[in-house]
């Protein structure tokens, strides 16, 4: 992820614009959750980034970070993503069956999935052209660009609508 996302943009005639950078092997990993209150139909949207691949372990700990907000039963939309299917990650949702009912998207189907709309979001329109020196810049970047968007209400619904899900 500190390679960046290169998009088309504007510059004087004859003043091309370049980017330093180097090939980086550094990552952030981020795990989210995008939340809709029953009654008033409010959206929330909480998340966690390592810096090291997600694994089971990482997911039941976001789980009971995000189950410890909510307080109340909870339909959780889980993509196929292997690491949601882990052995430890089956055995938190058997353990809270009662409190936690799971539906799964079908595989291979990001556009059904409003939290890939927080990455895309992310990753064109708010970093675009962006290219952080080292993982705290890119940590600092993403923070405040998924800060923002937690905040905005309008945002969140619009990656519900390309999901084409209802609210």
């Amino acid at each position: 992820m500190l390679q960046p996302v290169v998009r088309r943009t504007w510059a004087p005639r004859g003043k091309t614009p370049t980017q330093e950078q180097w090939d980086r092997h550094d990552r952030l990993s981020v795990i989210s959750a995008i939340t809709v209150s029953p009654r008033r139909r409010r959206l929330g949207l909480y998340w966690e980034i390592h810096r090291h691949n997600i694994r089971g372990e990482q997911v039941v700990a976001f789980l009971r970070l995000v189950r410890r907000y909510l307080r109340r039963k909870t339909i959780l939309v889980l993509d196929r993503w292997s690491v949601h299917r882990s052995a430890v990650v089956c055995r938190f949702m058997a353990r809270h069956f009662a409190t936690m009912e799971v539906e799964w998207l079908p595989s291979y189907a990001p556009e059904l999935n409003p939290v890939e709309q927080v990455w895309n979001h992310a990753k064109y329109s708010d970093l675009p052209n962006v290219a952080p020196w080292d993982l705290e810049e890119l940590d600092s970047l993403v923070r405040s660009c998924i800060g923002q968007a937690r905040g905005q209400q309008h945002l969140l619904r619009s990656f519900f609508r390309m999901a084409k899900l209802r609210l």
